[in-house]
C-alpha cells in the first residue's frame, strides 16, 4: 500500500510551539524520501524537537505503523504528538536501544537523526546556546544535567580546555585562548556569557569575530552534551536495530559530524579505515545512498538561512553481513 506524500514547501507553520516557531527542519522533503519509508512499518526519530519530521514520518504511515521520538529536552515534551502510532521518549537516544526493548521492539525500518540545535534553543536567552543574548552559561540539551557550560570553564584544566577548543571548535589559538580563560577565572569566575565574550574578544579580529565566536561555543556545546560520544553511541547501535534494507538518514550541521558518520556509512568505523575482502570489495554493514552529500537549495536557504550548514547522508542496512 502507497501513502501519498503530502510534504509542503514552506513548512514554517508545522513545528509550532503555542505561537511560536519552535523549529524549522532543513532539507524536509528530502529527509522523509530518504527514509524510503514502508507504510506499515516502525521509525525512530532520535532528535523529535519540535516534531517537524515526525508529523512527515506519520503522513506516510497506515495505522499499523508506529514512530518513536526521542529528545531530552523537557521544551521538547510540549510539541508530543497525539496521535496512537506515536509514542514521545524522553531520553538521550544514546539509550535507544534500551528503550525499544521496553516496548519490545526489536528491529526497525528507518533511524532519523537531526543533529543540528534547534531554533528554539539559540533564541532562548536562558538556555546560553547563542552569543547574541546575555545569559547563564548552560548550553545544557538536558537540562537535569550537573555539567554546564559554566562548569567546564571554571574546572577544566588549562590542557582540557585547549584541547575542547582545538578538537571541537578547530581553533588553531586554542592554547593562548584557555590560558587566558584560567586567568580571568581566579578573578571573578564564569557564570554569564557577555562577560566570557569580552575575555575572548582580543582573540578575535572585527571580520571573524561571529564566525569565531560560534566556533568557541560549539566547542562548549559539544563537550557539556558530550555530543560526539553520544552520536558514535547511536551509530553503532542502528547496526543492531536496523532491519536489513532499513535505512540510517543523519543530518549534520558542522565537520566533526559529517566527517565522523562519513566514515561510518562507508567503512563501518569512525576512521574511515576500508577493510576489502579478497575480491577487493569493501567490507561493510551499511550501503551508502548519496555518495554526494545533498544539501540546502537556494530557495531553501532564503526560507531558512539555518539550512545553509545542513548536510543529508543516507544509509541502507545490508541484507546479509
Amino acid at each position: 500500500m502507497k501513502i501519498k506524500k503530502n510534504i509542503p514547501k514552506n513548512i514554517d507553520d508545522i513545528t509550532v510551539q503555542g505561537s511560536e516557531v519552535y523549529h524549522t527542519p532543513a532539507l524536509l522533503s528530502e529527509t522523509i524520501d530518504g527514509l524510503n519509508i514502508n507504510p506499515d512499518g516502525i521509525y525512530v526519530d532520535v532528535t523529535f524537537g519540535g516534531g517537524g519530521h515526525s508529523r512527515e514520518i506519520l503522513k506516510n504511515l497506515t495505522k499499523k505503523g508506529k514512530l518513536l521520538g526521542f529528545d531530552q529536552d523537557e521544551d521538547a515534551i510540549k510539541n508530543a504528538l497525539d496521535d496512537s502510532r506515536f509514542i514521545f521518549v524522553r531520553s538521550n537516544f544514546q539509550y535507544l536501544t534500551n528503550f525499544l526493548r521496553y516496548h519490545n521492539i526489536e528491529k526497525v525500518d528507518g533511524v532519523l537523526a537531526d543533529l543540528g540545535v534547534s531554533s528554539h534553543h539559540f533564541d532562548e536567552a536562558e538556555r546560553g546556546f547563542s552569543f547574541r543574548f546575555d545569559g547563564a552559561l548552560d548550553m545544557r540539551m538536558n537540562t537535569k544535567s550537573p555539567l554546564t557550560a559554566a562548569v567546564v570553564l571554571n574546572t577544566y584544566s588549562e590542557e582540557q580546555l585547549a584541547d575542547m577548543f582545538y578538537l571541537y571548535g578547530e581553533l588553531h589559538n586554542s592554547r593562548k585562548i584557555a590560558k587566558t580563560i584560567v586567568n580571568a577565572r581566579t578573578k571573578t569566575p564564569f557564570d554569564q556569557i557577555f562577560p566570557f565574550i569580552e575575555v575572548l574578544k582580543p582573540f578575535f579580529g572585527r571580520e571573524k569575530e561571529k564566525k569565531d565566536m560560534a566556533r568557541v561555543f560549539q566547542a562548549l556545546r559539544i563537550e557539556v552534551n558530550k555530543e560526539m560520544d553520544v552520536l558514535k553511541s547511536l551509530l553503532e547501535q542502528c547496526l543492531t536495530i536496523l532491519k536489513p534494507e532499513g535505512r540510517l538518514v543523519v543530518l549534520t550541521y558542522h565537520s566533526l559530524e559529517d566527517r565522523l558518520v562519513k566514515n561510518f556509512f562507508r567503512s563501518g568505523n569512525f576512521e574511515g579505515k576500508l577493510e576489502k575482502d579478497f575480491f577487493g570489495n569493501i567490507i561493510t554493514p551499511l550501503k551508502t545512498i548519496n555518495n554526494k552529500v545533498i544539501i540546502a537549495s537556494e530557495d531553501e536557504i532564503a526560507r531558512n538561512p539555518r539550512a545553509r550548514s545542513a548536510k543529508l547522508r543516507i544509509a541502507e542496512m545490508k541484507k546479509s553481513l
